[in-house]
């Protein structure tokens, strides 16, 4: 269940919003997205993989919301570790995060120009 948006790593892209297919986020004006309907969380960690920022974080067993900070995730390495633990290099498997980041961003704004 996604559990935490790092607002300190968070550069309010939105990307974690536009994959999650169960539209856990709420999209925030010049903020982070907001975890709105956590309960709706499939865990399928679409938000931590896609995230450029390794600024989200989805407890792997949880079955409702958990107790746990910001500061313990970081503390413990968690941000970014789903893709880490995959074998995925900088992030993502076969490019930069950076390439991988600008593809996704291009077909969201070429699907949003062209509708539903």
């Amino acid at each position: 269940m996604i559990e935490i948006v790092s607002l300190s790593r968070c550069t309010q892209c939105n990307i974690c919003a536009r994959v999650c297919p169960s539209n856990v986020f709420d999209i925030v004006p010049d903020a982070a997205p907001k975890i709105a309907r956590q309960d709706d969380c499939q865990t399928c960690y679409l938000c931590e993989i896609y995230c450029p920022e390794d600024a989200l974080y989805v407890a792997p067993h949880a079955e409702g919301p958990v107790a746990i900070t910001e500061e313990e995730v970081e503390r413990r390495g968690l941000f970014g570790s789903y893709s880490r633990a995959l074998g995925w290099q900088d992030g993502r498997m076969g490019g930069t995060r950076d390439d991988t980041t600008s593809q996704l961003r291009a077909t969201l704004d070429q699907r949003k120009k062209s509708g539903p």
